[in-house]
């Protein structure tokens, strides 16, 4: 990869917009292996249909939608779901960190982090939670500040269907106008 990458937030529109894109984020990282929801085979039509009702969620204003972009299109995308009960309008969960398996290790999932910690920030969420079943991830999370909350085993499937085991992370974040993340 020797293009600059971009960071975007979507709205609805682009979200639509960029639907086809998204799936084919999505069945990269399945096809290779990533705990997200989804079994193998995953169909195009259901990556779609997933796509399409993030776009739904971000047009109520239920989430977050960040993608980094190359001139070739979305390397990856992550969400900031912000649709919590009134008892928790403090926190969100941190969703879906997606990279193309040919866009790994050149940063890019940090940088969609930083951008969705600073989405919450900008959106007063004081707590931020996140699950992951791999441990490339669970690195980038401790090396961003996140606090290991537990392993529960397990708790899903991979995608060619052996059960596995899922750790929870949280960080404490301030509004933007107070202390960062």
């Amino acid at each position: 990869m020797t293009h600059a990458i971009t960071l975007r937030t979507l709205s609805h529109a682009d979200a639509r917009a960029c639907s086809e894109q998204l799936a084919d984020v999505l069945i990269d990282c399945v096809e290779g292996g990533a705990s997200v929801s989804f079994m193998l085979p995953l169909a195009r039509t259901t990556a779609l249909q997933f796509w399409h009702d993030v776009a739904a969620g971000v047009g109520r204003a239920e989430r977050t939608l960040i993608v980094a972009e190359d001139s070739a299109g979305i390397l990856g995308t992550v969400q900031l779901i912000t649709a919590m009960p009134d008892n928790q309008q403090h926190r969100a969960d941190v969703a879906k960190l997606l990279v193309r398996r040919r866009a790994r290790g050149a940063g890019v999932g940090r940088r969609l982090m930083e951008a969705v910690e600073g989405a919450a920030r900008a959106q007063g969420r004081s707590v931020l939670v996140l699950d992951t079943a791999d441990a490339v991830a669970e690195r980038l999370y401790e090396r961003s500040g996140w606090q290991r909350a537990g392993v529960i085993p397990d708790f899903a499937r991979l995608p060619d269907g052996p059960l596995c085991a899922t750790t929870f992370f949280y960080k404490r974040c301030q509004p933007a106008d107070a202390i960062a993340c």
